[in-house]
Formats: C-alpha cells, structure tokens, sequence
C-alpha cells in the first residue's frame, strides 16, 4: 500500500507541478507533436482556415448538446419565398416536359429560357439592392428541387448561376465598381454566367490547375495599363456555350515583380466577358445524354486588366479561399437538392405503382422483395429530407460548414442513387422504356453526374469528411498545430502545456464515456426527449464518444500518415456522417411535431444509421494499424461485441404499410414534387389512379371476396371482371362507371410509350 500511495502521489506531483509537468511531459509531447503531425499544404491551410464548424463539432468532441440541436429554428419559408413557388415556379413546371427537352430538343425550349431570364430565376441569390431576390438557402433549395422533380435539365440550368460562380463570388467580394456592373445585368438575365475551374490535368485536385495569369503591361482600350495575360484550357463547365460572362481561375504569377517581390501569387479568380478577344467558348459536352448546357472554354495570351479580378487586384491569389468558402455553401444546397428531389419523385411514383401494379393475383407491394426495397426508398427519402432541412439550416445561419457540406454532397447523392436504383428495380420494364411517360430514366442515367461533379464522391469521402473533420472538428487539434509552429519555444511550451492537459482529460472522458456506454447500453446517456426516440440520442452519445477516442489515437499514432491511410479515414468518415444524417433525423421528427404515423420511416432510418456507424467503427478497428491499439479500442468500444443490428423485417413491412395509402405522412416526404396538375409528367397520371383505389378500396375488396369465394371467376381482371360482377349484380351502374375509370386510368399507369420504327 505504500508503494502505491508512494506511485499516486509521484503521478499527481509530475501532473500538478507545472516545472515537472512541463519538463517531463509537455516538452517531449511538444517535440512529438511537431514530428507526427500532416505537414499542411497552402491549399489545405486555405481550406482549413475558410471554412466553420457547426453541428458536426458537436458530434466529434464525443458528448454532443443535444438540446442545442433542438434550438435551431425549423426551416420555413418566407412570404415572399412561397409567393414565388406559388406563381412563378407554378407557371415554370407548367412548362416544362422533360421528354421534349431531353430527347427531341437537346436544350431548354426558348420560351422557358426566357420566363427564366425574366422571372429572376437566375437572381435567387443576388441581393436586393441590385435587383435580385437574396432567397434563403432552404427556399434556393426548395425550388431547385421542385425543378428537379419535373427535369433535371432545367433544375441545373437554374442551379449553376445560383452556386459557385460569378453572382456568389461578386456579392461576397467584387469591388463596388464590379457588384453595380454586373450584379444587375446577372439578375434580371441579360447576362447569362458560367464559372471556369475544372481542366484537363485539375479535377478533384482543383488545386493541380495548369492555366496561369501573367502579369505584364500592355495597350488596352487607348491606353498602357498593367493586366494579365491569360491562357487557360478548361472543360466540364456549365453553361458555358450559352454564357455570356465567364468567372475564371488560374494561377497568377508575376515572373518579372511588376507588383511586388512575390513571384508566385496563388489561385486568382477574374471575370471575363465572352465576347472579348480571345475567349473560345460554344462547344458542348453531351452529359449522359441529358440537355443541360455543358462544354469546354479556352483562350491564349488573352489580354485583361487588373481591375477584372474579382475583389480587385487587392484579391490577387486570394481565390481559392474564395472558391472553398463558396464551393462549402453550393455543396450543401444544389447537389443535395436534385438527390431529394430524385427522392421525393422516386418515393411518390414507387409507392402509387406497387399499389396499383398486379402480378399473380395481388398488388406487387404485397411481396415481401418489394417491400423490402420500398422500405429503403421510404426511408432513403425522409432521410434526405432532413439533411437538406437542416444543412440548409447551417448556411442560412451564415455559417460554412466545410465537413456538413462534404457529407452531404458525397452521402446525400449516394442515398439519391440508393433510391432510384430501387424504385427502377420495383418499376421494371416501366422504368427502362423512354418516352413522356417514363418518369424515372432520366433521373437515373442522371445520377452519376451528381456524384461526379463538385468533388468526385470517392474522394470526398476517403479525403475530405474525415480528413478536415479530424482537424477542423477537434476542440484542441487545430490550436497545437498553430502552436508547434510558433518560433517563440518558451511560448509554445506554455500554451501547449495548458492544450495537452485538456486534451488528455477530454481523451480520458471520451475512453471512459464510450465504455461506460457500451457496458450500460447507454442508458445513463442524456436525452433530452422520452418516448420512442430517446434511446437513439443514448445510442448517438455512446457513438460520438467512440469516434472522438479512435480519432485521438489515430492522429497520435499515425500523424501525418493518417493522411495517406485513405480507408481508414473514410470509414471513420463514414462515422461522423452516419451520426450527422440521424441528427438530422431526429430534428425532422422534432420540428415536424412526433408525428406518430412518420415513426416507422425514422425508426427504420436511425436503426440502419447506427448499424452502418457501428459497422464503420467496427472496421477501423480491425484495420487499426498499430495491433495493441487495435485491441484496446475493441476492448473500450465494443466490449461486449457489436450489437448494432439492421432495421429487420417487421420494421420494414410496417413501413411500406405506413405509405400505403394518400395520407399526411407520405405528403411530407414527398411535397417537392409540386402540383402534378402542372406541366407534362406521368406522374399524375399515376397518382390519379393511386388514389382511385384508395377510394374505391371497399369496392375492390367486394370483388376480391367474390373471386375467392368462386362467384366469379378467378381468371379474370380489369374490366372483364368489373363487367362479369356487374351483370352478377356485385356493383350497380354508378359502382361499375367508377370501377372502368379506375381501370381506364391503371391501365394507362401501367402503360409505356411507343414510336413509329422510323
């Protein structure tokens, strides 16, 4: 007893003493420190420093403040946000039909480019003052959206000049002179943007672009002024071939110090009207078929003033910050919105067709395969529905979430294509026939551009989600590597000394946290609801506290290797964003009200969120690299095995039923799909003969009684068996008139298009 007391007193002397403490611990810690951790490029740095934390901190320091995620405001929409859906967006879906503008056309029609340019739909963004409509993001979204459902053609045309480009770039930074010259022009349509980045040699590495500004002095319009001669070669641009101003990035670089000592300036991004001298744009690309406008820009020792650099030449080599911080903001709104949009139309459409499609005798959504992929689709969609609530959420609190964004641009696409794979699969031969009445094709063969573009989704995930995250999301990380980098040794040692002893306390929390959780089935966590949500906010604690703690000792072992150690750091990406999308989850189910018919769908989200975070975590452990780390976090994490298990089949009967009918909670996962009145879709034509059914349901299960009990023969269907029961006088007149509209319009629902062979 000695000995030991003799030890704790010797551990809490180099622990309180701060001479023993530093000198012993701090100081070689430091000089660790400064060995492990990533070197950070320039880019990365920008990147790191552009960009705010959020929710997503919360989830990464291990005990997220759950009430504070309650606090966010629901996202509505304003007066004059829905007075906008309501009239001009109305009469735009009235315009549109995706067949024509895909297949026959190759281009929007002129008539809808026009009430585009003249209704502000490309001045969603732009403030008020110079003529825009300055829309929240969740109303950007929403409307984005409502397009998507009908075309994503005419969803991209609207969505490109309100993400990344000109107008976002203008309004944060341009010059006065800039903002009154062309913020006007882009809002009312007279001028039509597109925005320049991606090259041949410079795709996720954005960073890798090969064009370069020169600066150099020479004659423009009458005079000698100094400028920049530019040669750029670029592709995968939209709009491009119909744009009128193009923004532009290069590197800039001033070989002979005409502005200063510095050679190399950086990233630089300047706008540039089309029609001057020099700039080749027109030529098309042709995206998976799909009519958007989308093609190559060039130009060679093409000459431009200082003043086009977008802030100035003061923002000289200040543009990829300026892209990072844009890009964060169009990553967590355009993309995730035509995957909740494919969503929405997918979940809609799917769940009227099962009904009303027969095979063997029954309704297809009877059998247990479908049901299995329809609970997907359902779920897959109200999940996409809260992600895009709340990361529209963050941006409308002018916050710039890089991680949120990541996640949802690389997840939110990819439950996207989760649920159009699934609806194709229950839709079939439907499905794969184009024509008008084909309402998943182009929506499908769309797909993967969404996860291409903006950051290719394998990248984004095994790079940026936990890459950043680790760093930009740890409450002590970001301050020790500022500090290992100071020159003063007696200042870092100081500073570091008061980080590293937080630090390990929150290390130990977290260690202690995630056992105590795992042995308890975290039934001491905090939640702050009861009822039939509150053992996920436990179960998210007990993870939260897990990824903070592999976190910690993945960067303390493995440094600026974890970098390189790509499927490692995805899987623990896969962690946080699992633990975001069920945050959103919950919030939905919140701000919605515990609607108890929404249950099934959020139970059967939260249940395949945790079992896929678990699994993550499970994997990580099992390809830790370093073997005794490896088996202590097995032991501190799981130990008592990993217990998480997929949403089973109950569950998912329970929620294809819940959607089975016309009702209020399938309304909510589904409303972006607008007014199927308006415009040419098969969607209404579908819908029309769901709720046909639903109506006529006691009717139907009449003749279906009849047909079992043989008083009519089982052979028939359609309208030879409404005729047959009403001369058996099953139905009267009135019951068989409204049983042949039933028929008239499932038939049609069931019905693909075909062309003469010419």
């Amino acid at each position: 007893m000695t000995i030991l007391l003799l030890l704790i007193g010797a551990i809490i002397a180099i622990f309180m003493v701060p001479k023993f403490r530093m000198t012993l611990i701090s100081l070689p810690a430091l000089n660790f420190i400064r060995k492990v951790l990533p070197p950070l490029s320039q880019t990365e740095r920008e990147a790191m420093e552009a960009g705010d934390t959020w929710w997503d901190a919360e989830l990464f320091a291990g005990n997220p403040d759950w009430n504070k995620l309650h606090a966010y405001d629901k996202p509505i929409l304003s007066a004059d946000e829905q007075k906008f859906i309501d009239n001009q967006l109305a009469t735009a879906l009235a315009m549109i039909d995706d067949h024509q503008i895909t297949a026959e056309l190759g281009d929007l029609p002129p008539e809808l480019w026009q009430y585009f340019r003249d209704n502000k739909f490309f001045a969603l963004i732009i403030p008020k003052k110079y003529g825009g409509l300055a829309f929240s993001a969740y109303a950007n979204s929403t409307i984005v959206s409502q397009l998507a459902s009908r075309s994503i053609s005419a969803a991209v045309t609207v969505m490109v000049p309100n993400s990344l480009g000109p107008g976002e770039l203008l309004a944060h930074y341009g010059t006065t002179e800039q903002k009154e010259r062309w913020l006007p022009a882009l809002a009312n349509g007279q001028e039509i943007p597109c925005f320049a980045l991606t090259g041949p040699e410079a795709g996720s590495d954005a960073g890798a672009i090969s064009d370069v500004g020169i600066v150099c002095e020479r004659e423009f319009e009458g005079q000698r002024q100094l400028g920049l001669s530019l040669t750029w070669n670029k592709r995968y641009i939209t709009l491009a071939p119909v744009a009128t101003v193009l923004g532009l990035a290069f590197k800039m670089r001033d070989p002979d110090n005409l502005l200063g000592d510095q050679t190399e300036l950086g990233i630089t991004c300047a706008l540039i009207p089309t029609s001057h001298p020099g700039v080749i744009h027109g030529a098309r690309h042709h995206p998976m078929g799909l009519a958007f406008m989308n093609g190559t820009t060039s130009g060679e020792d093409v000459f431009i003033p200082l003043d086009w650099i977008i802030g100035g030449p003061s923002y000289a080599g200040k543009g990829w910050r300026m892209l990072v911080e844009c890009l964060s903001a169009g990553r967590g709104i355009s993309l995730p919105a035509l995957a909740t949009a494919t969503a929405h139309m997918a979940c809609k459409s799917t769940t009227a067709y099962a009904a009303v499609r027969h095979q063997f005798g029954v309704a297809i959504q009877q059998f247990e395969g479908v049901q299995e992929a329809l609970a997907r689709i359902i779920a897959n969609t109200y999940q996409l529905e809260a992600a895009r609530r709340l990361t529209t959420t963050a941006l409308d609190l002018k916050a710039k979430p890089g991680v949120v964004t990541a996640i949802a641009k690389y997840h939110m696409t990819e439950l996207g294509r989760s649920v159009i794979n699934d609806a194709m699969d229950i839709q079939a031969g439907k499905g794969v026939q184009l024509g008008p009445k084909n309402i998943l094709a182009y929506h499908y063969i769309a797909n993967p551009i969404s996860i291409t573009v903006e950051g290719a989704n394998i990248l984004t995930r095994s790079l940026m989600i936990f890459g950043q995250g680790a760093t930009r999301c740890h409450p002590y990380v970001l301050d020790e590597m500022r500090v290992a980098a100071m020159e003063d040794e007696q200042a870092a040692l100081l500073e570091f000394d008061k980080l590293l002893s937080r630090h390990m306390l929150y290390t130990a929390s977290n260690g202690a946290r995630a056992f105590g959780h795992a042995l308890t089935a975290s039934v001491f966590a905090q939640s702050p609801v009861s009822g039939p949500t509150r053992s996920y906010y436990q179960q998210l604690t007990r993870l939260s506290a897990a990824l903070a703690l592999i976190s910690d000792l993945a960067m303390l072992t493995l440094g600026g290797q974890l970098k390189r150690k790509e499927m490692l750091s995805a899987r623990l990406g896969d962690v946080l964003s699992q633990l975001y999308l069920a945050s959103a989850t919950l919030k939905m189910f919140e701000d919605n009200g515990h609607q108890y018919d929404d249950l099934p769908a959020v139970e059967f989200a939260l249940q395949s969120q945790l079992h896929q975070a678990a699994l993550a975590l499970e994997n990580a452990i099992q390809n830790f690299p370093n073997r005794f780390i490896r088996w202590k976090l097995s032991w501190a994490i799981f130990p008592l095995g990993n217990r998480f298990t997929p949403p089973n089949d109950a569950l998912s009967t329970q929620v294809v039923h819940s959607m089975s009918t016309p009702n209020p909670a399938r309304e909510r996962i589904t409303h972006l799909c607008g007014d199927l009145s308006l415009g040419v879709t098969g969607m209404s034509v579908i819908e029309q003969a769901f709720e046909l059914q639903y109506r006529l349901r006691s009717l139907l299960k009449r003749i279906n009684h009849a047909q079992r009990a043989g008083n009519l023969a089982k052979h028939l269907y359609g309208a030879d068996l409404y005729q047959l029961a009403f001369e058996s006088e099953l139905v009267n007149e009135e019951e068989l008139a409204q049983l042949m509209k039933y028929e008239t319009v499932r038939a049609a629902t069931i019905a693909v298009d075909e062309f003469p062979a010419h």
